[in-house]
């Protein structure tokens, strides 16, 4: 039996965050079915708080999920869901963005301008790494 994977990300602003998190990747934010989350509102399962407009498109408040752009490849899905307090302390676990043969040092240097935080230079022999925050305090190594 294969099993799929959901890595789900707790932050205080998950639609901004999938947004940031689909351009790094090159992953698109998985679509919501506006006509259902009407539905589910107007049928009183849901309240209009429960909803809010992003990026002009209505959308449940409390998460967004990203997935691979090609769907052969959506082995692993990230969901972005909302909770009340900022981080605090450091992630037990943690994505490793591999660049392939794109530069690194150019990576690095985007995902800053784009908002992530430097943290610190990692070795072990030949191979290295650099552990970033995102814009929420997320850790994740390049």
């Amino acid at each position: 039996m294969t099993f799929t994977v959901q890595v789900t990300v707790d932050c205080i602003d998950p639609h901004a965050l999938a947004d940031w998190w689909a351009e790094t990747l090159g992953w698109q934010v998985e679509a919501q079915d506006e006509a259902f989350i009407r539905r589910m509102v107007a049928e009183g399962h849901a309240t209009e708080a429960e909803t809010l407009v992003h990026n002009g498109k209505l959308v449940w408040r409390p998460g967004a999920a990203i997935v691979a752009a090609d769907p052969a490849a959506q082995q692993v899905r990230i969901l972005f869901q909302a909770v009340p307090e900022p981080k605090a302390g450091k992630n037990r676990l943690h994505l490793d963005v591999r660049t392939g043969d794109t530069d690194v040092a150019q990576v690095r240097q985007s995902l800053v301008d784009r908002g992530a935080t430097m943290l610190h230079e990692g070795r072990q022999g030949p191979l290295t790494w650099v552990t970033m925050a995102d814009p929420e305090g997320n850790e994740f190594c390049v």
